[in-house]
C-alpha cells in the first residue's frame, strides 16, 4: 500500500511522527509512506487552497516534502506533482494536536486535507488526538493514537462501503483524552455540537500601542448529545465519523420548495 501523509500542525509536529508510525504499520514492509506537509503551522485553515499565489515545495528527504501552503495544497502537491506517476492508495491527515470533534471539524485544516483527497477520489482519513487532564501529563499525550491508530485505520478500510457517489466519503477519527490502556473501544458517531463553545476574539494592546485581536476557543469538555463524536471521546471511546464535502441541507430541501 502507498500512503500519503499530511497535517496542519506542520512538518516538524510530533503528531506527524505519530502518524508516520501508524502509516508504516498499515502499509506493511512492502508499502510506501510519503509525506507532504506544510512548512509552517496551518491550524484553522479548513479546506483553503493557495489559489491566488504559487507555493514552494521542498524535498527534505526520502519520500518527505514540505510545502508552503495549506493541508489541501499539500494533498494537491502530493497527488499531482510528488506522486503523480504512482498515486497513493490512501491519504492520512494528522495526527492533530487537539480534537477535531463537533464544530472544530468545520475549521480544521486536518480535515481539509482529507476532504481534498476525497474530492480527488482517494480514500482518506483525518486523525486527531483529544487533550485533557488524563493525558496531557503523559510522557506522550498522543498515547491513545499511538496505541490504537493502526488498528482503527485498518478497521475503517475494511468496513468502507463501495460507492460511486459524486462526493466521496472521508472519515474524521478522534482519539479520546485518556491513556491508551483506558480506551474503551470505537464508536461510529455523528458530528456533534458543543453548546456555547463558539470561537470568539480577545483584544490585546501591543507594547507599541497597537490593538490586536486573538482568536480563542471555548470549553472542549462540555457535555454533548449522546451518539455524537465529542460525547464518545469524553466517555473514553475513539470516534469515527463518516463525512462528505456535500454541504447541502438535505432535510430542508422539501420545505424550501414552497419558494419555487
Amino acid at each position: 500500500m502507498r500512503i500519503l501523509l499530511t497535517n496542519d500542525d506542520g512538518i516538524n509536529a510530533p503528531g506527524l511522527q505519530v502518524l508516520e508510525a501508524i502509516a508504516a504499520e498499515v502499509a506493511g514492509p512492502d508499502g510506501e509512506v510519503w509525506v507532504v506537509a506544510p512548512a509552517f503551522e496551518q491550524s484553522g485553515v479548513a479546506h483553503a487552497i493557495s489559489y491566488t499565489h504559487p507555493m514552494m515545495v521542498t524535498r527534505l528527504g526520502h519520500r518527505r516534502h514540505a510545502a508552503e501552503g495549506s493541508p489541501a495544497d499539500c494533498v494537491l502537491a502530493g497527488l499531482h506533482d510528488v506522486m503523480r506517476d504512482a498515486p497513493p492508495d490512501l491519504v492520512l491527515s494528522g495526527v492533530n494536536r487537539g480534537n477535531n470533534s463537533a464544530e472544530n471539524a468545520l475549521y480544521s485544516g486536518t480535515l481539509g486535507g482529507a476532504m481534498e483527497a476525497a474530492l480527488q477520489g482517494i480514500p482518506a482519513m483525518a486523525l486527531s488526538q483529544y487533550f485533557g487532564p488524563r493525558n496531557l501529563g503523559l510522557d506522550n499525550p498522543f498515547d491513545a493514537a499511538i496505541g490504537h491508530g493502526a488498528d482503527v485505520v485498518r478497521k475503517v478500510l475494511e468496513a468502507m462501503p463501495a460507492e460511486d457517489a459524486e462526493y466521496r466519503l472521508f472519515f474524521n477519527i478522534n482519539f479520546p483524552p485518556v491513556p491508551a490502556n483506558e480506551v474503551k473501544g470505537i464508536r461510529v458517531t455523528r458530528q456533534g455540537w458543543r453548546p456555547d463553545t463558539c470561537f470568539a476574539v480577545e483584544p490585546h494592546t501591543s507594547p507599541s500601542g497597537r490593538r490586536f485581536l486573538w482568536i480563542k476557543g471555548g470549553n472542549q469538555h462540555v457535555e454533548t448529545a449522546p451518539g455524537s463524536d465529542a460525547a464518545a471521546n469524553l466517555d473514553g471511546y475513539i470516534s469515527v465519523t463518516p463525512m462528505r464535502a456535500d454541504l447541502t441541507a438535505h432535510d430542508a430541501l422539501e420545505a424550501m420548495k414552497a419558494i419555487e
